[in-house]
């Protein structure tokens, strides 16, 4: 005798594709750069838009599809009145909210800003600054909304986006590192740059990420992925000294990529 089929079992005629999660991508004051590194997957990007629907990606796509969003990659720092409406209503739109690159994470290389008066900078450069609508301050998006992860870089990196991606879409935590630099450039077996050198070097107190890319041919590290989990910047400072660097060129060293990172901001304001 034939078994029945359950209840629940769809006929053949309705064998519909499983529903793929909706994908945003944001853009705040920024470059770019990190948006294009998931243009820039290449080989797997078509994969990844097989495994999700991309909802909002203008650098992609002029597809505007409406939310709510399983998950948004933010772009970007905040700097004007507007960005922070904006990352507000994208926050409520959102049930996972990435942001990814040192602008959104740190603030940027615009958060320069943040050691100076912003009405100089807009008076210089402008004829006439009373239209310009503007923050004092570049800061990163968790300063205005909550933040579920964060991805770190200045560009990040492409396979830490990939990791990250599929992490979200198998619902499980993504490995991302959180040790120094100085621990790649020991895998890779690139000789320590601070040592051979004498080169103001940021490895030893910055998150691993790029690959030592820098050190990798002969050059400092710049602190493109922002401060690791646990940083001494003081005692990274007072090597610096001793090596010969100024109060100002330390100062000068911390404020780069992530001047706005908090570790960062703090030693480099002790040096100012």
């Amino acid at each position: 005798m034939a078994r029945s089929a359950p209840h629940d079992a769809k006929p053949d005629g309705d064998r519909r594709a499983p529903k793929r999660p909706k994908l945003a991508v944001w853009k705040f004051s920024s470059c770019d750069g990190c948006q294009l590194s998931l243009l820039d997957c290449e080989d797997e990007l078509l994969a990844v838009a097989e495994a999700v629907e991309i909802a909002y990606f203008l650098e992609a796509t002029r597809a505007r599809i409406r939310g709510p969003y399983d998950v948004s990659l933010v772009e970007g720092s905040i700097t004007t009145p507007d960005d922070i409406r904006r990352i507000q209503k994208i926050r409520g739109q959102s049930r996972l909210l990435v942001t990814i690159g040192a602008c959104a994470t740190a603030g940027g290389i615009q958060a320069l800003r943040n050691f100076a008066r912003i009405h100089d900078f807009v008076t210089a450069v402008y004829p006439t600054p009373h239209y310009i609508e503007t923050l004092a301050t570049s800061t990163p998006i968790h300063d205005y909304v909550p933040v579920d992860l964060e991805l770190r870089g200045c560009p990040i990196d492409k396979h830490q986006l990939l990791e990250l991606l599929s992490a979200l879409l198998n619902g499980r935590a993504p490995v991302l590192p959180t040790h120094a630099v100085c621990v790649e450039c020991k895998m890779r077996g690139v000789p320590c740059v601070a040592v051979a050198k004498g080169a103001p070097c940021l490895g030893p107190v910055t998150q691993a990420g790029c690959g030592a890319l820098c050190p990798a041919v002969g050059r400092a590290c710049y602190g493109c992925f922002g401060p690791q989990e646990s940083p001494n910047c003081s005692a990274l400072a007072a090597t610096l000294k001793a090596g010969g660097l100024e109060r100002r060129q330390i100062a000068h060293a911390f404020r780069s990529f992530n001047a706005g990172a908090e570790a960062f901001r703090r030693e480099s304001e002790v040096h100012d």
